[in-house]
């Protein structure tokens, strides 16, 4: 089995590390009861929906 002859150093570890390891914004989506940007697969916090159905409920300040 072949072994590394040199150790790396850490600039080349970490260089090698950072390109996996970037941060990806959210994915947002519509919420199709009241057209809110909204996470997929979460309720609404504007309106409390999902999947068409009332979950939670929201309080008008």
């Amino acid at each position: 089995m072949a072994v590394p002859k040199k150790r790396k150093s850490q600039a080349k570890t970490r260089s090698r590390r950072s390109a996996n390891m970037k941060m990806v914004a959210p994915q947002s989506q519509r919420c199709p009861d009241c057209f809110a940007p909204k996470r997929s697969h979460r309720v609404c916090g504007e309106c409390g929906t999902y999947k068409g159905e009332q979950i939670i409920e929201v309080w008008e300040y």
